[in-house]
């Protein structure tokens, strides 16, 4: 008797809910790997843009910290009054801007320039602009003597009888040479020097540097600053006339590099708006992109009020029925957001994703003191 087998297979409702259980699994599984990459792709754009925030957001919280290092509170002189013309200001490409030197209330340049939607507007949002002004930490400081001194012969530093130039002396090796082992640049075109004595304070910015000679000429610095026919704030003006011996002549003259840093956002030709940090007049560095908001706000001392927030300086208020003007010298603290979004739009929120953050700078260079010390704020003012 042979052996019977079944030729019997699945029926065709089996072969339905088999095909419809694979259906759903596959589903879910094509489900949970396109939630999983959209999520990974979320996780990769976020950590992106939080890298951004952190890379420009540290660097211009440093420089803030350092503003107005070794800077007199109130400012250095900038030539203004008679015969002054426009000082241009680094900002963004295009923006053709200047600092304020064309009444009797704006003859210094201060630590801290503020500029409140001065920059480009970024999805709908404004901007700002900030500028830093501090000393270089690293590079001597220079005592200067008169060219007519008597006893010149050692070498010392000497300045030229217009102020237009000056010999570094001994110093060829740190300020016409430089040192990488002690991170001192030398001197160089467009470089800013701050002269200071009892006769006032100045800036000038380098234009050449000719052997052991830095010149200073007039019309010739992409700052305008060099201007010695200036009325006020010039190097004419704190240069005693006429010019005696070493003892009377530039007395206590001293003179530094000083850096001035500017940030603001620039959005390229690409369409992907970056945080700049530009150092005096040359090329700007890009630090973070994709910077969709730059808004800083500041906190001031006057030893009454201390007006919180304030967007711009100088500020007119009323108080106490007085008219009054906050100058930048009063700034104590700087309010920073900076909101960065991805580079790419998300899949899973068909948008860009954003991140934001706030922070508060305390300016330890502009003599802080506490808001709430109202005896110190007296004292400080």
């Amino acid at each position: 008797m042979g052996t019977r087998t079944s030729e019997s297979g699945f029926t065709l409702v089996e072969l339905m809910m088999a095909s419809m259980i694979t259906l759903v699994v596959m589903g879910v599984a094509f489900s949970t790997f396109r939630d999983a990459l959209a999520l990974n792709e979320a996780v990769v754009q976020i950590g992106d843009s939080s890298q951004n925030l952190r890379a420009g957001t540290n660097q211009l919280v440093r420089d803030l910290l350092q503003a107005g290092r070794n800077i007199p509170t109130g400012g250095i002189g900038i030539p203004s009054g008679p015969n002054a013309t426009a000082i241009k200001r680094p900002g963004p490409p295009e923006s053709g801007y200047f600092f304020k030197n064309d009444d009797e209330d704006s003859t210094t340049l201060t630590a801290i320039t503020t500029g409140a939607g001065l920059g480009p507007t970024i999805s709908g949002r404004a901007t700002d602009i900030v500028t830093i002004l501090m000393d270089d930490p690293y590079l001597d400081e220079l005592k200067l003597y008169p060219s007519n001194a008597a006893d010149e012969g050692d070498d010392r530093a000497i300045l030229a009888a217009d102020g237009l130039s000056f010999d570094v002396g001994t110093q060829k090796m740190s300020w016409i040479i430089g040192d990488k082992a002690n991170a001192i640049a030398p001197i160089a075109k467009g470089d800013i020097i701050y002269f200071a004595n009892s006769s006032g304070t100045t800036l000038q910015v380098v234009t050449a540097v000719n052997g052991s000679k830095v010149l200073f000429e007039p019309n010739k610095d992409l700052f305008n600053l060099n201007q010695p026919n200036a009325g006020a704030g010039s190097i004419t003006e704190i240069l005693p006339d006429p010019c005696g011996t070493i003892k009377t002549c530039l007395a206590g003259t001293k003179i530094r590099r000083v850096m001035m840093y500017t940030y603001y956002v620039h959005e390229e030709t690409a369409g992907i708006p970056r945080l700049m940090r530009k150092m005096n007049h040359a090329e700007a560095q890009a630090l973070a992109g994709v910077i969709e908001d730059l808004d800083l706000s500041h906190d001031l001392v006057d030893g009454t009020q201390n007006p919180t927030n304030i967007k711009d300086l100088p500020h007119a208020a009323t108080v106490d029925g007085v008219n009054v003007t906050y100058s930048a010298n009063q700034i104590r603290k700087v309010n920073v957001h900076v909101g960065v979004r991805s580079e790419v739009i998300s899949v899973r929120a068909n948008d860009y994703l954003r991140n934001h953050l706030s922070t508060v700078i305390s300016l330890r260079n502009l003599a802080y003191v506490d808001r709430y010390d109202t005896a110190e704020e007296e004292e400080d003012h």
